[in-house]
């Protein structure tokens, strides 16, 4: 009988604390890596277990040049570096990262521990470029003031949009996540008026009420990441951002983080944020808040991390292994090629309606 593959918890309430931890693998690491993937559920399970009502929960997400130094597997299909969207006026960068651990919990000590565990085994082959320790903030507000995340989809349609399907049968319940860390002029934004505030984000600021269509701005953010196909469908992702900041050094932003089966879906979500629709008309929450992160993972299942496929190394190893010895002096034929994502990203719903706004 053939079992469904089982995902990673994703999809789970918005937490009280979260930790962003971010790294680089040394070249040579790999075997420590996979070594520590295999163990994430055991050591996810000992430290929860002190405090189960508290709900910590561990997603990790491989990037796209460790993949290819990890794995003797087949590639997911739109796995690949982070894309730069440079914009007339506003940029979103590309920067380094290998690993994503996003841990969350109800307390921050949890997330902490489970962190701690995770460097001490990588101690020596991993480099952190990124760590942020996020929180709730009042009723699942941005420091911008307004409620984050009020349209993720729920239920069947959140698995719709989250987990891989047949479309990439070997990937088949894996999932793709966009990260960035935007940092926000606190003072600038309070210094709007709250009728302005509103029309750059597209929503009532007190109710989180949506705007009316024909009210919205057309550079609002809601108006640019509604994601509509050429036959009328909807395309959603899942986030689950987090405000973090230091109140000493001023410093004050919302870490992004979105899921997604597709992950050119949230790439045309940045596309039109930065380069606008039309292309000049960007987001009006731009001009407030910087990216100054960019990252791409790709989110396997539950079953991967349990038993993680062997390295190229190895592989060729057992390959030579069971060679037929008369065949040595001959010469090897290339492997076949992991599938490539398509060059120019696309998604199959390549003729959105760019002017809906």
């Amino acid at each position: 009988m053939t079992t469904s593959p089982r995902p990673q918890e994703i999809l789970r309430r918005p937490p009280a604390a979260t930790i962003f931890l971010v790294l680089e693998i040394d070249q040579g690491g790999e075997d420590t890596v996979r070594d520590l993937l295999s163990d994430v559920s055991n050591l996810l399970r000992a430290t929860g277990f002190r405090s189960p009502v508290d709900d910590l929960n561990c997603i990790v997400g491989i990037g796209s040049r460790l993949w290819d130094r990890m794995f003797d597997a087949p590639k997911p299909a739109k796995l690949h570096p982070f894309k730069t969207v440079v914009g007339e006026t506003h940029t979103a960068p590309s920067t380094p990262g290998d690993l994503l651990f996003h841990i969350r919990a109800e307390r921050l000590d949890l997330c902490f521990e489970l962190a701690h565990h995770f460097m001490e085994r990588l101690k020596g082959v991993s480099r952190v470029v990124d760590e942020v320790h996020g929180f709730r903030y009042f009723d699942e507000r941005d420091l911008l003031g307004f409620v984050d995340g009020a349209e993720n989809p729920t239920g069947v349609a959140a698995e719709a949009s989250v987990f891989i399907g047949e479309e990439d049968a070997e990937h088949q319940g894996g999932s793709y996540v966009i990260i960035q860390k935007y940092l926000h002029d606190l003072a600038g934004w309070n210094a709007l008026t709250v009728e302005n505030q509103e029309a750059r984000v597209g929503r009532h600021k007190l109710s989180d009420v949506e705007i009316p269509d024909d009210e919205k701005a057309s550079n609002s953010h809601v108006v640019l990441n509604t994601i509509v196909d050429e036959n009328g469908v909807e395309h959603d992702i899942v986030r689950d951002n987090m405000p973090f900041g230091r109140v000493g050094s001023a410093e004050f932003g919302t870490f992004f983080i979105g899921y997604a089966a597709d992950v050119t879906v949230t790439e045309t979500m940045l596309e039109r944020m930065f380069i606008g629709v039309p292309p000049g008309n960007h987001d009006g929450l731009l001009d407030f808040s910087t990216a100054v992160t960019g990252c791409l993972f790709y989110v396997p299942t539950a079953d991967f991390l349990d038993d993680p496929p062997p390295g190229p190394a190895a592989s060729a190893t057992s390959a030579a292994g069971t060679q037929d010895p008369a065949e040595d002096s001959a010469p090897s034929s290339p492997s076949e090629a992991a599938p490539a994502a398509d060059s120019d990203g696309s998604l199959g719903i390549g003729s959105m309606r760019k002017g809906d706004s």
